[in-house]
């Protein structure tokens, strides 16, 4: 099962000394079980703020967030951290793998805190789906940056969440990697049919997307699905 997402007049103000930003107002979006959608926008339009409501990483000011039915910010902190580890999966531009751990114990980690019985064969299975079986026993600081993106997936896709959420996953690698780690994302994205909201100023992994939704100012721009669903509805 996949995740259905809508955001519903979301708005989202900060106070910066006497004054008071909004930085997201009046977004209203659906987005569909197993859509690839894609955030875009120039620097300051609110990316990466929607992303993090919409992961319940933030409350908004108003507005609701919508999983699955579930209004995520009526939810304590304790339903929030229930939510994610059970529906929500996340790549960071960062990688935030863990230093301590192996590449393998990053994978394996957050299936034995779920308790999940076949975890060891899951984790085995993922870091040969990404091209690293033979390398799970190195650390992050032994890894390439694609490389350590890489684990990245195996570990966000480890719990078959139901949606993936990825905040500009190539943006610290150099195109050539970064193509190469795109397409194990949509390769996985499709095996396990998860919904994937993705963030990113590059417009050839926009490319790859089924919708795009474009943020100006904080408000929705424009919105390449609802276009289309404009064109295909108007009287001919």
């Amino acid at each position: 099962m996949t995740a259905r997402i809508e955001c519903i007049q979301l708005v989202k103000r900060l106070s910066s000394g006497e004054k008071v930003l909004t930085i997201l107002d009046d977004i209203n979006l659906v987005i569909a079980p197993s859509e690839f959608a894609c955030i875009l926008g120039p620097s300051g339009s609110g990316k990466s703020t929607l992303l993090g409501l919409m992961a319940g990483l933030d409350k908004p000011s108003s507005g609701s967030v919508q999983i699955d039915g579930h209004a995520l910010e009526t939810m304590n902190e304790d339903e929030l951290a229930l939510m994610r580890r059970e529906l929500v999966g996340f790549v960071f531009q960062s990688f935030q793998l863990l230093g301590n751990l192996t590449a393998r114990e990053n994978v394996l980690l957050p299936l034995e805190l779920a308790g999940v019985e076949d975890a060891a064969e899951r984790t085995d299975q993922l870091l040969s789906d990404v091209g690293l079986e033979a390398r799970g026993h190195h650390y992050p600081t032994q890894l390439s940056g694609g490389e350590q993106q890489r684990v990245a997936l195996a570990r966000a896709f480890a719990p078959r969440p139901k949606v993936l959420f990825a905040d500009e996953p190539t943006g610290n690698l150099d195109s050539e990697t970064g193509a190469g780690v795109l397409e194990l994302l949509t390769a996985l994205r499709t095996s396990y049919g998860t919904t994937l909201v993705l963030v990113t100023h590059d417009t050839h992994v926009a490319a790859l997307a089924d919708r795009c939704i474009h943020l100006k100012s904080g408000r929705v721009d424009r919105d390449t699905a609802s276009e289309q669903v404009s064109l295909e509805s108007t009287p001919q």
